[in-house]
Formats: structure tokens, C-alpha cells, sequence
């Protein structure tokens, strides 16, 4: 299917390293012009090798910048002030009590999470708004729904950018400016990746027997009993990046391997 994404210039935050870097592959592959982005350059090197070597015509830009800070974004938006698809995928996780997350995680949380993506939305919208044409999207959780007793500073923000991107889109009624949010459910991310090595690594179990349990214990209610891969959430992402998605807009859209057991 062909995503009409030739024309447009897309920036993916985060996108150096797994859901991130697979939504940057897949926007790449269609075609679109696409900016990388981290927080280091080799990082941002590394990724952008990764990528032209699975698509030798692949289109892209380098930015290296911390997002999570509004001088981050500030500069981001003077480098490329003009985008025509942004994905907020920027995000960082840590499993902490309650109790025990101080005042500065949440900020910290908040700033990386939530922030990063209103900053650059708010900057970019009027353009987007002028040429009557853009996609917004947030890269959410599952867990914005289903608040994760483990670490609720990340399920409180990934529930924010559900309510942002709504509302986001409410502001778009009548254009061609679409702001929706994707639900990833439990991904083979980079983190989550080194997450279930060193629990493996600590109880002495493999990591698929680390995985089966995580899936009995922990999200008892997947319906695909494993980790999704990140070219499946990226494949709905970049979906809804393109023409084709016009009328998919204000939405909550789960890839979550049917964690949430709600119909709605």
C-alpha cells in the first residue's frame, strides 16, 4: 500500500532506538523526509546508519537534541521550523513504588513525556494549520488506561497525552490537521528489552521464561501472550501519518496485543 508520504517532512522524537527508530524506518521507507532525533549525536548517527542501510534512498536529517527541555524544542523548531508530520514518541519509563517517587521524578517525567510533545505541537499546528494539512501523534501506552501500580508517574503522564491529543485535535475541527494517540501495549523496546535481561539475568531464568511469566502475573489479560515488536506499532503509526488516514482523528488507537480488555 502505497501511504502518499513522499511530499512530507516528518519528525520522529526519540527515534534512535526502538518504537522510535521503528516509526523513523517505516516513515523512511515510504518515502517521507525524515528527521532523527536523540539525545547524542553518535546516537543520532548510529540510527540514521541503521536506517540507510535497510533503504539506500531513505531521506533523512539529523537532531540532536535533548527534546525534553524547552530549549531543546526551542532549537528544534528553528532547524525545522516547517514539518508536516510529527510524532511525539519521546518518552521514558521506571518501574518505582509510589511512595517512593519524589516531586522530581514526576517533573522530570512530566517534562520528558508530556512536555516534549506539547512544546513541539504548539510550534508547529499554525504551520500546519496554514497549509491545511499535518498529522500530530502521540505515542502513548496502554497504560494511560489501565494506571500500572509500578510506576504510576508514567501511567499518569501516558493518560495526559491521551487528553492532549484530543484536545489537540478539537482545536483542528473542519482542516486537514488530524491529532490522534497510539497505545502501544507491552513492546520489545530497547528499555524493555534490558529490563527483562537483567530480571533474567538476577533469577537465573531465561528470557521467554521471563516473558511468560510477565504475561501470567503481570498483563494476565493479552490476548497475544508476548511482546509486540516495534514494526508492529510503527506500522499503525505511519498509517496514521498518512493522506489515507483522514478521517482518523481525536482518537485513542491500541496496539496493545488486547491488554485492555474495554471494547471502547
Amino acid at each position: 500500500m502505497d501511504l502518499q508520504l513522499n511530499d512530507k517532512t516528518a519528525l520522529v522524537t526519540g527515534s534512535t532506538a526502538g518504537i522510535g527508530l521503528a516509526i523513523a524506518t517505516a516513515l523512511a521507507a515510504e518515502g517521507a523526509h525524515v528527521i532523527i532525533n536523540g539525545r547524542t549525536q553518535k546516537r543520532v548517527d548510529d540510527a540514521m546508519g541503521t536506517i540507510s542501510a535497510a533503504h539506500s534512498g531513505a531521506k533523512l536529517d539529523a537532531l540532536p537534541l535533548d527534546l525534553s527541555t524547552a530549549a531543546g524544542a526551542a532549537d528544534a523548531v528553528a532547524l525545522f521550523p516547517d514539518v508536516d508530520v510529527l510524532v511525539n514518541n519521546l518518552g521514558i519509563f521506571e518501574p518505582k513504588p509510589f511512595d517512593e517517587i519524589p516531586d522530581a521524578d514526576w517533573l522530570r517525567f512530566f517534562d520528558t513525556n508530556v512536555m516534549s510533545g506539547v512544546r513541539l505541537s504548539r510550534a508547529h499546528l499554525p504551520g500546519m494549520r496554514t497549509r491545511n494539512w499535518g498529522r500530530i501523534v502521540f505515542i502513548s501506552s496502554e497504560s494511560g488506561l489501565h494506571i500500572p501500580a509500578e510506576m504510576v508517574h508514567y501511567g499518569v503522564t501516558k493518560s495526559a497525552q491521551i487528553a492532549v491529543a484530543r484536545g489537540i485535535a478539537e482545536t483542528c475541527v473542519g482542516t486537514g490537521v488530524t491529532c490522534n494517540a497510539v497505545l502501544p501495549g507491552p513492546t520489545a523496546s530497547e528499555g524493555v528489552k534490558d529490563f527483562v535481561g537483567s530480571l533474567a539475568k538476577q533469577s537465573g531464568k531465561s528470557v521467554s521464561e521471563i516473558e511468560k511469566e510477565f504475561f501470567l502475573n503481570v498483563r494476565p489479560t493479552s490476548l497475544i501472550k508476548r511482546f509486540a515488536r516495534t514494526d508492529e506499532v510503527a506500522a499503525m503509526v505511519a498509517f496514521v501519518c498518512s493522506p489515507l488516514s483522514s478521517a482518523t482523528n481525536g482518537a485513542a488507537l491500541r496496539v496493545d496485543g488486547g491488554v485492555v480488555k474495554s471494547p471502547f
